[in-house]
């Protein structure tokens, strides 16, 4: 079952769409990037495969998208924004997953330890903007302070996995992926084999969450 709800929070109205597991044991709670909203084709498999799982899913558009603007605010707004969706998030009175690509990946890291996530899904996490390596993100990636998994196309511009600094979480890698998990067509790869990647990963990361 999909349903829809406008969440208010201090940074405007928040948007949750709930893709509903039968028999629930975790809320896998997923946000966009700054680029794009839940429309991603990643987080998109992601709430058509893991309910059958036994992971619900919530989408959630962050107010500016709600908006209607193109731009995304600063980070502190982000947070703001994801802290006020929260207690509709744990409503269910499941243990909660943050996650989110990109910016939303940021997001997820800098709140897990304060808002108790269960753990943290970073998908395509930009470790550094595109031809910056010196400005690194490395510290908010490893201080989520919770279970994580990165899932990182092969070539993201904004960090390649090899790129990524040793920690403890886990890294999957999307061979050929670019930073949407787009592969190009003349690799070895389909795109449709690289998404199954994805769900299948972040399918077999929940079970071991318990």
């Amino acid at each position: 079952m999909t349903t829809s709800k406008i969440v208010g929070t201090e940074a405007g109205d928040a948007r949750v769409t709930w893709f509903e597991a039968e028999q629930a044991r975790l809320v896998l709670a997923v946000s966009h990037g700054a680029g794009g909203g839940i429309e991603a084709r990643d987080l998109q498999a992601i709430a058509a495969v893991l309910p059958e799982h036994g992971v619900t899913v919530a989408l959630v558009e962050q107010p500016w998208r709600v908006a209607g603007k193109k731009l995304a605010p600063a980070p502190k707004t982000l947070d703001t924004g994801w802290r006020g969706v929260w207690p509709a998030l744990a409503a269910p009175g499941l243990p909660v997953v943050s996650g989110g690509r990109s910016a939303g990946a940021r997001v997820a890291c800098r709140t897990a330890t304060e808002l108790g996530a269960a753990a943290v899904l970073a998908l395509s996490f930009p470790l550094h903007p595109p031809g910056r390596p010196e400005r690194s993100r490395a510290e908010e990636l490893l201080g989520a302070g919770v279970p994580t998994l990165v899932v990182q196309g092969g070539n993201d511009p904004f960090g390649k996995p090899a790129e990524f600094p040793a920690g403890d979480y886990t890294l999957v890698e999307v061979a050929y992926g670019d930073h949407g998990f787009a592969v190009p067509k003349r690799a070895d790869l389909g795109q449709e084999e690289a998404v199954a990647i994805i769900t299948r990963a972040v399918v077999e990361w929940t079970v071991s969450l318990g």
